[in-house]
């Protein structure tokens, strides 16, 4: 059971159902939290090093960070009680008063001194319903000293209406101030704005409520963290009149999101200065801006579906963009992050449709970028560099449909250098059309610029295109796609048989097949998995049986055909206890441990070697059947070791034995008899 459905589960059985507010699911959380410290006493997570506190829900509780900073337990009481005296917890109600008085005792003494001097006093005393967000003392005090002074200087006019702006004419619990809604203010019926996040967080244009439902005998009073000013103008007018987003007002123009961003709306726009235009190289810039499609998709990724002020957020959380895809919108102490990086430079520049935060990089989703630009924003340098050094560099970064494989950079063994080789097999990692993975099937066949034919394989853990396999999610950009794959592709070059000769180390295979007479088999098209013996498996074998085996064409091929699978297998598509049927005995029982493939116990030494009806994995020792009785568990395990050839009565007795392996080589279906002859 979850942790925090244990601990909470009896406690909050009939309160959570009665919590109406995320605020109030938090505030419940945090009373059960500090009851141990006596009644109406809350939990709070204070960042370590600030004053900033929070009422946090049970996923932040155990995380003891807030973003990303470790925070400390503190106990509080809770709204509306306060201790005495002597006695545990906060076990006495606070004695309603009327607004004006209430703001002296709730952290909001410089809102009540500011009251008086604005002849406000008289009003928030008097009869009426009201809730005021007062700024808590904090708040005044981080006002910049020109603004404050403007404040307080004009005969005090200007401080009564920016009090009045934080007024409602009514009472509005936390409970009523819902998330999107507005309400008319009592300066000249300007709104405020209000926004009641899943995580508890409850702002008034942006100003978080940190302590919320201070009752009064004439209305409530929410503390806020700082002052909050009027909001006349939409988003699309703050970029207009401002000239640092003079590149931005210009783009936003060109692809026509104008008319948007002046109607109706909850926006959160991630706003590029003109100097994060600056730093992207001008031919790219000259590209997107030149492109609607692309420069649709740039702006609209900056823009996200739903308002987040800088308040709201406490962690990394992802976050649909109107382009489709998401950001990564996070914080780090008092930075808010995008993508885990610190480029916001100013936060909630509040309007009357959204919010903006500027930043000092400019955003480009893939959607917008040439293929060429997908693999340089990737981990696949290697490849990137290769790729380039083969001269494909015009093919990457033109309006072709391709689909790049970017092999990852530790797929490359050693140092790799541009050789007419390396060229052409560069040439054969990009498709000749845009692709996406999932409209990838079995048997599929891939052209390359190259002009080879790869084969698609789809297997239970894995899709595989030759003896790569997809390792990361596609990249899909303007015109072309990218997927990274896990090996560098070894497209087949010529038939099993064809691979065998081609590499000495199946000398003594190459003859042995010839010897069964199933050179045919493995020249003809289909699809088989071969676990192919070197000379070094051969060798291991007592000279006597080797020998043996080699003078009888018909219990040699029974061995050979226990090493060949039906359909192929390459080494990607071995999961967690895959069995293979043979063309001859009882399935062969694969597993992966530490990277390497086991086959019955036997690790393959170099697996994929692709051919054009199969694959070829070598192995270092015969294949024998495995106990009945085996722990399949086991069957990925490492080979026991294979005895030399200087004990060879040992390993002939061993051989001999070994029943199961005996009916395997010996014993042959009159169908599979007349197959091979």
């Amino acid at each position: 059971m979850n942790v925090c459905a244990l601990v909470l589960g009896l406690s909050l059985g009939l309160t959570v159902c009665a919590a109406r507010s995320p605020y109030q699911a938090v505030l419940q959380h945090s009373r059960i939290r500090g009851r141990q410290q006596g009644p109406n006493v809350c939990a709070m997570q204070q960042i370590k090093g600030t004053d900033k506190k929070y009422f946090t829900n049970c996923k932040q509780w155990y995380h003891r960070k807030i973003c990303g900073k470790p925070t400390v337990i503190t106990y509080e009481c809770c709204p509306g009680y306060e201790k005495i005296p002597g006695e545990k917890g906060c076990p006495a109600a606070l004695p309603l008063v009327n607004i004006y008085n209430t703001l002296g005792v709730v952290g909001a003494s410089t809102t009540q001194m500011y009251s008086d001097r604005a002849k406000l006093r008289a009003e928030i005393e008097g009869p009426g319903s009201f809730t005021f967000f007062a700024p808590s003392n904090e708040a005044w005090a981080a006002l910049p000293t020109e603004i404050l002074d403007a404040l307080v200087s004009n005969v005090n006019i200007e401080l009564l209406n920016a009090l009045h702006y934080h007024m409602v004419n009514r009472r509005l619990t936390s409970e009523e101030l819902k998330h999107g809604s507005s309400f008319t203010s009592m300066y000249q019926d300007f709104h405020v704005h209000i926004h009641h996040y899943s995580s508890g967080i409850v702002t008034v244009n942006c100003a978080r409520l940190i302590k919320p439902d201070q009752h009064a005998t004439n209305g409530i009073v929410h503390v806020v963290d700082r002052v909050i000013t009027a909001i006349s103008n939409n988003v699309q007018t703050l970029i207009d009149v401002d000239d640092d987003l003079e590149t931005l007002r210009t783009a936003i123009a060109a692809a026509g999101l104008t008319t948007m961003l002046e109607n109706e709306g909850q926006y959160t726009i991630f706003a590029p200065t003109n100097e994060a235009f600056e730093k992207i190289p001008q031919e790219t810039l000259n590209r997107i801006l030149g492109d609607p499609v692309a420069l649709r998709d740039l702006l609209n990724y900056h823009i996200l579906k739903q308002m987040q002020c800088a308040e709201s957020i406490v962690s990394g959380t992802p976050m649909e963009t109107l382009q489709g895809t998401v950001l990564e919108v996070g914080c780090d102490g008092d930075q808010m992050t995008l993508n885990g990086k610190a480029i916001i430079t100013k936060k909630d520049q509040l309007g009357t449709n959204g919010v903006i935060h500027y930043i000092s990089e400019l955003l480009i989703p893939d959607s917008a970028k040439t293929l060429l630009e997908l693999a340089e924003g990737s981990s696949v340098s290697t490849a990137t560099k290769l790729f380039v050094e083969a001269g494909l560099s015009p093919r990457l970064t033109g309006s072709e449909a391709l689909t790049m494989l970017a092999p990852m950079n530790d797929a490359f063994k050693g140092s790799v250098t541009m050789t007419p080789d390396m060229k052409k097999l560069m040439t054969n990692h990009i498709l000749k059309e845009q692709l996406s993975s999932k409209s990838l099937y079995h048997g599929q066949e891939l052209e390359t610029l190259g002009g080879l034919r790869l084969r698609v394989f789809v297997y239970r853990n894995n899709l595989c295109i030759e003896n790569a396999c997809i390792a990361a999610h596609d990249k899909t950009g303007r015109y072309a796609s990218m997927f990274t794959v896990d090996k560098v592709l070894t497209p087949p070059m010529g038939t099993i048989m064809d691979v065998l000769k081609a590499d000495d180390r199946f000398s003594l295979l190459v003859g042995a097949i010839q010897t069964a007479g199933m050179t045919e088999l493995l020249n003809q098209q289909g699809g088989l998995t071969f676990f192919a013996p070197t000379n070094n498996a051969f060798n291991a074998l007592p000279p006597a049986d080797l020998n043996r085996l080699m003078r009888n064409p018909q219990e040699l091929s029974g061995v050979l055909r226990y090493h060949l699978g039906e359909g192929m297998l390459v080494s990607g598509g071995v999961g967690s206890h895959t069995r293979v049927k043979p063309l001859q005995g009882e399935k062969l029982e694969l597993g992966v441990r530490n990277y390497t493939v086991y086959v019955n116990k036997v690790p393959v030494t170099d697996a994929d070697l692709m051919a054009t009806n199969g694959v070829v994995h070598a192995i270092n020792s015969i294949i024998r059947p495995l106990p009945l009785k085996v722990d399949r568990e086991q069957a990925d395990g490492p080979a026991a070791p294979v005895r030399s050839a200087s004990s060879p009565r040992a390993d002939s007795r061993s051989f001999r034995n070994d029943d199961l392996f005996q009916k395997v080589i010996r014993s042959r279906s009159s169908r599979t008899m007349n197959h091979s002859q």
